[in-house]
């Protein structure tokens, strides 16, 4: 309001000069779009190998390698995943979503002479169904795990990271995911339980992973050529997590009124190689600031599902997970098998789902097919007592008969990944869940998927 009143006061000539600075502007926009349309025709008629090409558009007629000779790269791409369940649920259906991710990745050393200095900027889009919901499969893990956060545009990136002390000390700041920096893992698989930063997976009201981002910052040292330490602090605010803010607001850069505290993880990593194969092995513990409901005692420390009253207001939520990978066949960063485990436990107080364990291998160039892999994976997720007693309470109190489970919901998943061409992969994959949601009164899921990607 304080501007738009200012605004209104501006004199009559410097109306006229904005404007004059306007339509320049939109000038030079038309022709800066009008050149990189020119640029994108020329692809067709630049040559390019598509079987050797990271790239299914090529090098953009030469363009490409030219941006990044002055530290611009492009990151553009599209995933997709179909699922379809023969058994569990109410109804045996078949779901497809998807995401479209635009990306610049800007070397400021190349560009500008800013020494160790990196800017990324990624937005989003997701489209689709989720498979589990409509079915009424009951699943506590997504088994489409690109579904979720919002069905709309996001703004998932908009940082700057500065090397300094010979690249040992890494700072970032800006618009981050925290899964990218800490329990940093790959998402290989189509199930949550084996795709990306586990406690996201358990406390996601406030551990926010892709494609959502909150404000935060992250320092990382290098203590030596094989260990590292880093703390992080990222916004705690419902309202990034919030699929009705992230249908308006997805793209905004604001800061949304509602901030609750702040997320604060520590992690310690050691990757060493063992035969010259590489491992990656690391440790955290996180703490949120923010307070949180007791999921079982009301503000007297009295069963709340019994007596009805407000939650009791726990100060601070807490979490612990480690996470190991090792190479254990092949050639380094190559052909062979990579195992890993995961585990992640988040406190009993206020986590519905309190801890994760999974477990599997993955092997990179099976048949002599360098760029496939093949994966198997198992995982359990456990639902906490404690909120299942408070539910059970509420039923017998109210007549309710809401189904929740106090137990592990166990997920399987085999895949096999085949790439035609670099640019381009299909991850056919078989899924089966167990007791999903924690309970023995959902029935099993047998789930087919095909996971797929195309790098622009």
């Amino acid at each position: 309001m304080e501007f738009e009143s200012h605004y209104a006061a501006v004199s009559k000539s410097a109306r006229r000069q904005a404007a004059a600075v306007k339509q320049s502007t939109t000038r030079l926009g038309a022709s800066a779009i009008a050149a990189a349309a020119l640029a994108l025709c020329a692809t067709s008629a630049y040559a390019y190998d598509i079987s050797t090409s990271p790239y299914l558009f090529g090098d953009w007629g030469g363009l490409r390698t030219r941006l990044a000779d002055h530290g611009v790269t492009f990151n553009l791409g599209y995933g997709s995943e179909l699922a379809h369940n023969f058994s569990g649920g109410t109804d045996h259906l078949t779901r497809y979503t998807d995401q479209w991710a635009f990306g610049s990745t800007v070397d400021l050393n190349k560009l500008l002479g800013w020494k160790g200095a990196t800017f990324q900027a990624t937005i989003t889009d997701r489209n689709g169904r989720n498979l589990g919901a409509d079915a009424h499969i009951g699943n506590n893990m997504l088994l489409q795990e690109v579904y979720g956060r919002g069905q709309t545009w996001h703004l998932t990136q908009f940082w700057l990271d500065q090397k300094l002390l010979n690249d040992r000390l890494d700072i970032k700041a800006g618009r981050v995911t925290v899964g990218e920096d800490f329990f940093s893992f790959s998402c290989d698989f189509q199930n949550l339980t084996f795709c990306g930063a586990q406690p996201g997976n358990l406390v996601g009201n406030y551990w926010v992973n892709w494609p959502t981002s909150v404000w935060g910052a992250r320092v990382k040292y290098r203590t030596s050529q094989e260990t590292d330490a880093q703390i992080g602090v990222y916004q705690v605010n419902p309202n990034y997590v919030n699929d009705e803010y992230a249908r308006h607001y997805g793209l905004s850069v604001n800061n949304p009124r509602g901030t609750t505290g702040a997320l604060i993880p520590l992690e310690f990593g050691w990757q060493p190689h063992f035969a010259g194969r590489p491992g990656s092995y690391k440790v955290g513990v996180w703490y949120n600031t923010s307070t949180g409901q007791d999921l079982y005692e009301d503000v007297n420390s009295n069963p709340r599902g019994i007596t009805g009253l407000a939650a009791r207001q726990r100060d601070g939520q807490y979490g612990a997970y480690i996470s190991l990978q090792q190479q254990i066949t092949g050639t380094a960063g190559g052909r062979g098998a990579t195992v890993f485990l995961n585990f992640s436990q988040a406190d009993r107080n206020t986590a519905q789902t309190d801890h994760q364990l999974s477990i599997g291998v993955q092997y990179k160039g099976p048949f002599n097919h360098p760029s496939d892999s093949i994966g198997f994976a198992v995982g359990a997720t456990h639902n906490n007592g404690r909120y299942a007693d408070f539910v059970r309470q509420v039923n017998a109190r109210t007549g309710a008969n809401t189904v929740v489970g106090d137990g592990y919901e166990y997920a399987t998943e085999l895949y096999y990944s085949w790439s035609p061409v670099p640019s381009v992969y299909f991850l056919p994959n078989l899924q089966y869940v167990l007791h999903p949601g924690g309970t023995s009164q959902n029935n099993k899921a047998f789930v087919v998927g095909l996971k797929s990607g195309i790098t622009f």
